[in-house]
């Protein structure tokens, strides 16, 4: 297949630029992934398309506030240093900027010098390994100098950083957030979980690989990102008592999916995993263990949408997108949803 069969048109004044006020009254596209139906909701309906002794599958992970704004030295040119992997030893990879100015051996400094850099590689795809010298723990230093990494697309400035974060978000790690969990609440997953619905939560720390465009003509020539990720032993359980008693295995978001199918065996058994995972899921892969997947409007030609699409079908998906965009749907990060059953 090719990277433009999953090109649509998008205006763009419908990339959503703020969250919404309250979360869950975004909209909630229904998407029927055999025949191709649609409905149209709001996200606080979800509760009445789940199914007693269904599970719903949560990424936990955290967004790190990664991006900090510095001062390169000597001199005091401005830097910016975006965190994406802990590599130990104080160590990150990152992406910085001016690259021509941060080359093996530059130093920078964060606030009032509180935190200190020093650039110790240059990797191959151009990204740097940055040591980093400060007093006390690193997360806190982060969390009073740092701010969160909004996508490129995203041009406003966040005024609550927790908007930018799921409620139930548990484990620092991410350089993204998993944003399909972004339109749940508190009392929405006492609701669900009323209903007689399980709830399971696995990590996978998103990278800004999930961002990067498929630049190849055919898409299975594309380099899949890595990202680490992790299933815990009571929801290992949980997947596999589910899919004993006939329910439904429902990921929220792209991340979720992606988690569970790279560690299900091939009859969908789960077992506690933990490791890093470039699975790159297109039409044609055959779900191993998820049934359903809320999820938001992806970028186009990204491979997001082609996961989707591996799900419901590239005609169907791309005839949603369609109708989200004529019915005004909000797209992206800060966007409306999707529920693909």
């Amino acid at each position: 297949m090719k990277t433009k069969d999953f090109d649509y048109y998008l205006p763009e004044e419908l990339i959503a630029q703020t969250p919404l006020e309250k979360r869950d009254e975004s909209r909630l596209m229904c998407l029927d992934k055999e025949t191709g139906e649609l409905s149209h909701h709001h996200f606080y309906e979800l509760p009445d398309f789940l199914n007693p002794g269904d599970c719903l599958i949560l990424n936990n992970s955290r967004v790190l506030p990664a991006r900090l704004l510095g001062q390169r030295l000597p001199g005091g040119g401005a830097c910016e240093v975006l965190l994406l992997i802990d590599r130990g030893d104080k160590t990150w990879e990152c992406i910085v900027r001016p690259g021509k100015h941060l080359r093996k051996g530059a130093k920078m400094q964060f606030g009032n010098g509180e935190l200190k850099a020093e650039v110790v590689d240059v990797l191959p795809d151009g990204n740097r390994m940055v040591k980093f010298d400060f007093d006390g723990i690193f997360l806190e230093v982060l969390e009073h100098l740092g701010k969160m990494p909004l996508p490129p697309y995203i041009k406003e400035e966040l005024q609550d950083q927790e908007r930018y974060q799921t409620v139930y978000s548990k484990v620092n790690g991410s350089a993204a957030a998993p944003t399909a969990g972004l339109h749940f609440t508190p009392e929405l997953l006492e609701k669900i979980q009323a209903k007689g619905v399980n709830i399971g939560y696995v990590t996978l720390h998103v990278g800004l690989g999930t961002f990067r465009p498929v630049k190849e003509d055919d898409i299975e020539q594309h380099d899949m990102h890595s990202e680490y990720c992790v299933i815990p032993p009571e929801t290992a359980t949980l997947i596999n008592e589910t899919k004993a008693r006939g329910g439904r295995v429902i990921c929220v978001g792209t991340t979720s999916c992606r988690t569970l199918e790279s560690w299900a065996q091939e009859d969908g058994h789960m077992e506690p995993s933990a490791g890093w995972t470039s699975i790159y899921i297109y039409p044609g892969y055959r779900f191993k263990v998820m049934d359903a997947l809320v999820t938001n409007f992806h970028l186009p030609q990204s491979t997001l949408i082609m996961l989707v699409s591996a799900l419901a079908g590239r005609e169907h998906v791309l005839h949603a997108y369609e109708e989200a965009v004529k019915e005004r749907y909000r797209f992206f990060s800060f966007g409306d949803a999707m529920f693909v059953s």
